[in-house]
């Protein structure tokens, strides 16, 4: 059994070596002065030796230092590279991701660069779909669709939870036109053909199972209803994760609160055999991540609005 230093604090003395500054070895390794510093005296506990000669204003290598230099860098340079050998052989060069047009341009695409800074070696592809998941063809690697429930035959990973209430511009709640649902009547309702809510469904959970609308307004897709609702045509019914930086702005707002509110989850689905992935892996990680940090963020604007929401967890 090979008897190994600690090689976090290998690492901190090969990099505060190599540059013979502590300070600068913390900015490579993005740790404070006093992290390396620290690590340094652990590595020279652990060899019963010192490394370092530390005048007031200078630092420099003690001969053993520069012996344990010469062969650790070498070291550390032959794991990197092999590392990186064994990564491009079995990692994709491209992550190609399917997603619903509006949470892409809404969502997706503000986030993605956190995750692309993290995996610098995967060029991300996105293409906008709410068709069903179909992995045969193989044109994408990680489909995400909203869903009620996990999708079969397929590893189905839950990041965040969506609440679908009513939205609409500000001026039309002026003069109390939005008081209650009762006076939808007098609004246009906005729907869109891949709505995960229809109004149907909406009204009787409001207690207006009965009521009669007088105009309505139909669309493809989500993002041309929401920015009909935004221009002052009429109400629609969307996530709320969508619309929460616009409501906090005052562009938006949700005139009943959370009333008759439904959640459903979102998924990353990928084919069973991308468990063994580790960029599969990391996106759904990255994933779960900032989900729950929107949540968090839904939390906040209900607690500022003083509406209630439970079931915010996609673990």
């Amino acid at each position: 059994m090979r008897k190994l230093p600690p090689l976090n604090a290998v690492r901190a003395f090969e990099a505060a070596a190599r540059h013979v500054s502590f300070t600068k070895a913390a900015k490579e390794l993005f740790v404070t002065h006093g992290a390396v510093s620290k690590q340094v005296a652990t590595l020279e506990t652990w060899l019963g030796t010192t490394l370092f000669n530390r005048a007031q204003s200078q630092l420099s290598l003690t001969d053993a230092g520069r012996t344990f230099l010469a062969a650790v860098t070498p070291a550390l340079d032959r794991i990197a590279v092999t590392s990186m050998q064994l990564l491009e052989q079995t990692e994709p060069t491209a992550l190609r991701i399917s997603a619903p047009p509006t949470f892409t341009m809404r969502w997706l695409i503000p986030r993605i660069s956190a995750f692309q800074r993290r995996r610098g070696g995967v060029e991300v592809k996105l293409t906008t779909s709410t068709a069903p998941v179909n992995f045969e063809d193989r044109v994408y690697d990680v489909a995400i669709r909203g869903s009620h429930q996990p999708l079969p035959g397929m590893l189905s990973v839950p990041f965040m939870t969506e609440t679908i209430v009513p939205i609409c511009h500000p001026d039309l709640m002026e003069q109390d036109r939005l008081s209650d649902p009762q006076y939808l009547k007098d609004h246009t309702l906005i729907s869109y053909d891949t709505e995960p809510m229809a109004w149907s469904e909406w009204l009787p959970m409001a207690g207006q199972a009965d009521l009669r609308v007088s105009h309505t307004l139909q669309f493809e897709q989500m993002y041309f209803a929401l920015q009909a609702a935004a221009e002052g045509l009429g109400v629609v019914l969307v996530p709320l994760f969508l619309v929460a930086d616009d409501i906090i702005a005052g562009r938006l707002c949700a005139p009943f609160g959370l009333l008759g509110a439904r959640q459903r989850r979102y998924y990353a689905n990928a084919p069973l055999s991308s468990q063994e992935s580790p960029v599969i892996e990391g996106f759904c990680e990255w994933l779960l991540k900032e989900g729950q940090d929107t949540e968090q963020s839904i939390d906040q604007l209900a607690e500022t609005m003083g509406w209630t929401i439970s079931g915010h967890s996609a673990v």
